[in-house]
């Protein structure tokens, strides 16, 4: 997955990092980043998540579920789209970033690849 990662970071100029991350918020890929960083990423991203969520549930049209957050500070953007069943790709792109691209990127990327950020939930193991 860090090829695609990869791809995603140079086909958009300015972007800073890049994140896979489960709903309940561990990374699980990154590219143009720290371990840390990704990790701290991460837990932000499973709380923006659960965030919109609960806005969107004020939708009555809607099924309540986030397909793509854009947070603009001083500095840059910061992008989190749905990327599968329990799995996110987040992006830090610098505030020169072609906003549009970036958007058909991503996108690009969860279709072309959206069943392998699937995260399954997970279930509790009996211990003997």
């Amino acid at each position: 997955m860090d090829w695609m990662l990869e791809d995603l970071a140079s086909s958009v100029p300015q972007t800073r990092h890049v994140v896979v991350l489960s709903s309940d918020g561990l990374c699980m890929a990154q590219h143009g980043t720290d371990e840390d960083t990704a990790d701290r990423l991460a837990a932000a991203c499973a709380g923006l998540q659960s965030l919109s969520a609960a806005v969107g549930a004020e939708f009555p049209h809607g099924d309540g579920k986030m397909k793509l957050v854009v947070i603009e500070v001083n500095g840059g953007f910061f992008y989190l789209m749905a990327a599968g069943a329990g799995a996110y790709l987040a992006v830090l792109a610098d505030d020169d970033v072609d906003a549009g691209l970036m958007g058909q990127r991503m996108r690009d990327l969860v279709l072309r690849i959206g069943q392998h950020f699937t995260s399954p939930p997970r279930a509790d193991q009996q211990v003997p």
